[in-house]
């Protein structure tokens, strides 16, 4: 087995993991250097795939301020957001903003050289910064990937999966095991900072706009070292999804298209969204999504649709070009057509629990993006406050990391020593196909812990998900790539159905079919690996005494 150490890590090659990359290579002089690791390829990750863009309160824009942007946040977030984390976050767009700009990072301008706005919904004025028309992330993402890949004193792993963290017994991170899907072979690399910038968990359902990646392994790689995990039952599903199957996730129609004027309608061309929201299609994304699946269900269709013939078509081309495109590829000219349109899967407000600069709480281990969970979404998350959470949480990590002495660890302890020794055995394994068994978990979490729940559809799921453990027969190393992202759907999808069944009300994204109230009083959930299990002893200890009386 090879061994290496870094001053620092980074697992993720997103905006988030490659920013602060960046940001930290800038700000710090770093003996051992900075190690970048991505289980795809550089630049490969869910934030390529944002078309909205990314909120940006900047001081040229007079119509903007930060009070209003703290508020429109607030209210999407149902009374979960943190306010001293909504307000660092909105104070500091402006001047992370205009740092990307010295990467090479270039935002939409008028012909006046002046940034050009758009409206999101639950924003009350137009605050987004766009980038290629509806190619923001990925027109980010290359200009940061170009920069990393130029800078010698970041070194890149790609095709390399992370496995296990490295955790002593004064619970610090001094290192991670990770295994190239190439090679086969696994390599302990020692740091005394390891940043998890992984992304979300949209692969755990059978519909969604995330890329193939989305499976939750940074949010896994916390638990299993013991992390404190928050408001795992709070995923987002985005209320327009292309609706047409074939590809391996939904292609995005972006909440911008609505911002410009697109209407929902039926099948009939009647539109819908009146009876559900003063602010119909500009409604908070919760409250759209359900309207929209809740048409579906009762006209017992697939889809509704979206009706951009409204909008002018030259504007149409310009503003939303590669929509435009895909929709044309299957037939669909948005400027004449309706476009099908269904919720999928598409953000993960909880995760990691972490301050603004990052932390964990474990020593040594930092998380960023949308793997943490800093408070700043709360139950339902404004639109475009993502990627504005991963640069400004990047920002603020590489410059809390400068005040730290980044040496590698000199000494390991027995408890580091056992988990290597777990990867070091050459234990025979035969390959477990896990293709099939990866489509029957999108299809628990999709009908169990979707867009609609209840205590029996979430137990439900909780017992075909501990059947999929059962058949997988692996508890900590595996053979494959593909092996080690289903061991991390699979914990994940525990988190989110044993969260989803704790919070006996409705608010945000968690919609209770059985408890439609929303509590008076707020609370965060918290999760870590040790209360997770004595919960489920606890559902197991109920269900036998109910046996007792049935």
């Amino acid at each position: 087995m090879k061994y290496s150490k870094y001053s620092a890590i980074i697992i993720g090659s997103g905006i988030a993991g490659m920013y602060a990359a960046l940001k930290l290579e800038q700000q710090t002089h770093l003996a051992d250097g900075i190690l970048l690791i991505t289980k795809s390829k550089l630049g490969e990750s869910n934030s390529r795939y944002a078309q909205g863009g990314m909120v940006g309160v900047l001081k040229e824009n007079k119509k903007d301020s930060t009070s209003s942007h703290i508020s429109d946040t607030i209210k999407a977030g149902a009374g979960l957001s943190e306010l001293n984390t909504v307000k660092f976050i909105s104070e500091n767009s402006d001047k992370v903003i205009k740092d990307l700009l010295n990467f090479g990072v270039e935002f939409d301008r008028d012909e006046n050289n002046n940034f050009t706005f758009t409206l999101e919904a639950a924003h009350s004025v137009r605050r987004v910064l766009h980038s290629g028309g509806d190619a923001t992330g990925r027109m980010i993402e290359e200009a940061l990937a170009k920069k990393v890949s130029e800078n010698a004193n970041i070194d890149i792993y790609e095709d390399t999966v992370a496995v296990e963290l490295l955790v002593n017994m004064a619970n610090e991170c001094k290192g991670v095991i990770v295994f190239n899907d190439i090679t086969q072979e696994y390599e302990v690399i020692y740091s005394s900072a390891v940043v998890l910038a992984t992304g979300g968990i949209g692969q755990l359902y059978k519909y969604t706009t995330n890329p193939s990646g989305a499976t939750g392994d940074g949010m896994a790689l916390a638990y299993f070292a013991g992390a404190v995990m928050q408001d795992m039952e709070f995923v987002q599903f985005h209320p327009t999804a292309l609706a047409i199957d074939g590809d391996e996730n939904r292609f995005l129609i972006s909440e911008a298209v609505r911002g410009e004027g697109a209407k929902l309608v039926d099948s009939d061309g009647i539109e819908f969204m009146h009876k559900y929201h003063e602010k119909r299609e500009l409604a908070p994304r919760d409250i759209v999504t359900r309207a929209n699946y809740n048409e579906m269900l009762s006209q017992k269709a697939d889809n509704v649709y979206l009706n951009a013939t409204c909008i002018d078509s030259d504007k149409l081309a310009k503003r939303f070009p590669n929509i435009s495109k895909k929709c044309l590829e299957n037939g669909i000219d948005i400027s004449k057509d309706f476009i099908p349109v269904a919720p999928a899967a598409h953000y993960m407000m909880g995760g990691i629990k972490t301050n603004i600069e990052g932390e964990t709480s474990i020593r040594g281990l930092y998380a960023i993006g949308e793997a943490a969970s800093t408070g700043l979404h709360g139950g339902n998350r404004l639109a475009s406050n993502s990627l504005l959470e991963c640069v400004v949480c990047a920002y603020e990590v590489a410059n809390f990391l400068k005040t730290k002495e980044l040496n590698p660890p000199k000494q390991i302890d027995v408890c580091i020593k056992d988990i290597i020794e777990k990867y070091s055995d050459e234990i025979y394994l035969e390959e477990i196909d896990v293709t099939e068994m990866k489509k029957s978990l999108k299809n628990i979490m999709w009908q169990g812990a979707g867009i609609f729940r209840s205590e029996e559809t979430l137990k439900n799921a909780l017992d075909a998900v501990d059947n999929l453990k059962m058949n997988f027969h692996r508890t900590a190393k595996c053979i494959s790539k593909s092996e080690y992202e289903f061991r991390n759907m699979l914990a994940v999808a525990e988190m989110v159905i044993i969260s989803a069944l704790r919070r006996r009300e409705s608010r945000g994204a968690h919609f209770r079919t059985d408890y439609l109230q929303t509590d008076e009083k707020s609370r965060h959930s918290i999760l870590t690996k040790t209360s997770l299990y004595d919960i489920k002893k606890s559902l197991n200890s109920e269900r036998a005494e109910d046996s007792l009386y049935n």
